[in-house]
This record gives C-alpha cells, structure tokens and sequence, in this order.
C-alpha cells in the first residue's frame, strides 16, 4: 500500500496564475547540505522571489517567500541561529529550487499560491484544508435564524464571513439567536404565527424550552407574530453588519452590574456570552475593511520591472506591467474594464479567496504608507487614456 496515494514528483512550481506565464526556474541538487550550501553561495541571486525544498522522493515539501532569496536561503544553513523547523526541512532536502520575483508582494501573492497547489507537508498557513471555514448565514424560511455553513446557501437571506469554523463561531451564532430570541430547531418544525389564521384554534405549546428562558420569541406556538419575528431577524443583521454595537454595549453594562452586586456566576454567564460576540463582531469588522479595498497598487520592481496590482474586493483580481508603452496601456485599460466592470459585486470572499483578501489586509497593515501609493480604478484608467 506504500505510495498509492503518494504525491506527484516535483517537475516545475508551474505557471503564474496572475500573468498565466511560467517564469524560469532555477535549482541546485545535493546529497549533503554543504553542497547544496556552497551552491546557493554560487549562484543564488540577491533579489525577490520564492523558493521550493525537494525531498529525495522527488515530493516538494517545503515552500517560502524571500525579499532576498540569497539571504533568505542561506539562514536555513546557520546552525547557531536557525529554528528547529529549518534544521528538519535541510535535513529532508536534496534539490533546492527558485524563480524570481518582480518584487516583495509579488512573492508573497506567488507563495501563497504554491502552497495551495502544491500543499507541502512543512507549510502550515496556506493550506486549503488545514483550517476550516464558514459562513455565518440568516435565513431558512418562514422563522430565519442565524446559522454556520461551510458553502453560501441559496436561500440566504444574509451572509457574512468566512470566518474560523470553530466552537467560537458555533458559540457566538448560537449566542445571537438567544439574543435575538430567535430559533434554532429543525426545518422540520412547523411554524404558526399569532397572525395566522386558523380555522380551529388549539392551544399550542413551544417545540422546546428556550421561549421558557426568554431565548426564542416561539414563533412555533404563535406566540409571536410575522411583523415582531421579522423586526429581530433585522436587528440581527443590523449587529452583524457592523451598525448596531448596542448588544455588546448592554451585556458589558450588565456583566458591570452583575460585578457590582456580587452576583459572580451570572457576571461570568455574561463574560463567556459577551466574549464570543466580541470575537465574531471584531472578526467580521476586520473582514469588512479589508473586502472595501478596491484599488490599483503600483509596485516599482527589480529592474524597472514595475507592475499594477489591481485589487477588488480586498482580492488581487489581476497584475499587469505599469503602462509606459502604447500597448501596455491598451493591456492595463482592458483589465480595468474587466475587473472593475460598473453593476458587478463581487460579493463574500470564496473559500479560495479568504486566504488571499487576508493577506493583502495585512500586507497594508505592515506597509501602512504603501496606501498612498494607491490608485483609485478610475485614476489608474485617466492615465492609461493619457
């Protein structure tokens, strides 16, 4: 059975999804690390790029990015000051291979796009699999609620995220739906509003105990009617898209008061309640900013070989040369066009995407001057036309 599921051996990192070329590779090979050592000291060149670490299987185990890969590679050799991580990826690499970047950015956009293909055993962030994300949605008629799901839904209502699909999002979309008094069981469960109109009036009872601890309005047992349920199903949509702090505000004032008056256990129910909202209100208003980033970032590359970025949605949509000659300018206005294109949202980051809107997030996060070198769509397309 050794080897039926075994990985494809590594012939090439492939082409560059952004420019749909394949740059030129580089590689060294070596039984020893000092070969492999002495090699890079040879050859290997002071500029951006990303690197790929090649087990004696043929398998790529290892992928990084470099601002100098020269630097960046040799540091794998420093016995004294590498982490244990290094010593364990030299120790398992025989075949050493780079391509070049035009610049830092690029070499991390390109770093994680590798790994997602390649998904090497020694690379943690990045991985497709690794870390599960969802969706927090609301919707599923006639009573909506709040709820986690790991693709978009159809019939959502509301959707907002991917955030980590953990037991903190389970706590914090089941803490909304007692809030918000809204329910939770099964589709299954008929629903009978206060303004329905029965032929025969029964007595009805709620399908479960949450209307007994003020948690759920019962839309169940016509206890409330389609108006009411309606107004908290907007309230919660409001708190999710950022507009309404108040839940949080209240919960802090009475896990205060709870405090003041000794009442320990109900301050820490309120503590426990107040910090999964925060986390998930805080996750979502991060997520929030970087999906409003809709710019064209000009990087200047190694030698002159300077590009645009063109971002929407918080997502690097495409990368094109920066416009100096008549057909680049025809190139970059065409891509303009076509990302940027008037009546098309982008909408939720994919599955795919999140890991690429989070990193551009927090490129500019590092860079925070790097903003004022940014283009707006329509600033970036007058100087293509000029």
């Amino acid at each position: 059975m050794k080897g039926l599921f075994s990985r494809l051996a590594f012939t090439g990192f492939g082409p560059v999804a952004l420019a749909n070329e394949t740059p030129p590779l580089h590689v060294i090979e070596g039984k020893r690390a000092r070969q492999l050592r002495n090699q890079l000291r040879d050859s290997c060149p002071r500029r951006p790029g990303v690197y790929g670490m090649v087990d004696p299987a043929g398998e790529l185990v290892y992928v990084g990015k470099a601002k100098c890969l020269r630097s960046r590679l040799l540091s794998y050799f420093r016995r004294k000051s590498r982490d244990p991580k290094a010593g364990r990826i030299v120790q398992s690499t025989r075949l050493i291979a780079w391509e070049h970047t035009p610049n830092e950015f690029a070499a991390l956009l390109r770093e994680l796009e590798l790994i997602r293909r390649w998904q090497p055993r020694f690379n943690v962030h990045g991985q497709p699999h690794r870390r599960r994300r969802g969706y927090v949605c609301v919707g599923r008629q006639p009573a909506p609620y709040v709820f986690l799901a790991h693709r978009v839904p159809s019939t959502a209502l509301a959707v907002y995220g991917p955030v980590p699909a953990g037991p903190k999002a389970r706590e914090a979309v089941r803490r909304l739906n007692d809030c918000y008094r809204l329910r939770d069981c099964p589709q299954a469960q008929e629903m009978i509003f206060a303004d329905q109109s029965e032929l025969f009036a029964l007595p009805l009872t709620p399908g479960c105990l949450r209307h007994a601890i003020a948690a759920c309005s019962g839309p169940c047992a016509a206890i409330c009617n389609r108006a009411e349920y309606a107004s908290q199903v907007a309230a919660v949509r409001h708190f999710l898209e950022g507009e309404d702090p108040e839940l949080l505000a209240a919960l802090e004032r009475d896990m205060a008061t709870a405090s003041a008056e000794l009442a320990f256990e109900r301050a820490a129910a309120l503590r426990d309640k107040l910090d999964a909202l925060r986390w998930l209100n805080e996750h979502l208003a991060r997520l929030r900013a970087a999906e409003q980033q809709s710019l064209v970032y000009p990087v200047n590359g190694h030698d002159g070989d300077d590009r645009w970025y063109l971002i929407r949605g918080g997502f690097v949509r495409a990368g094109v040369s920066s416009p100096r000659q008549t057909a680049d300018r025809q190139r970059a206005a065409a891509l303009l066009a076509e990302v940027y294109h008037a009546g098309d949202s982008p909408g939720p980051p994919s599955l795919d995407e999140i890991d690429g809107v989070l990193l551009v997030a927090a490129w500019f996060r590092r860079h925070a001057g790097e903003r004022a070198r940014t283009l707006t769509p329509g600033q970036a397309l007058a100087l293509c036309d000029g």
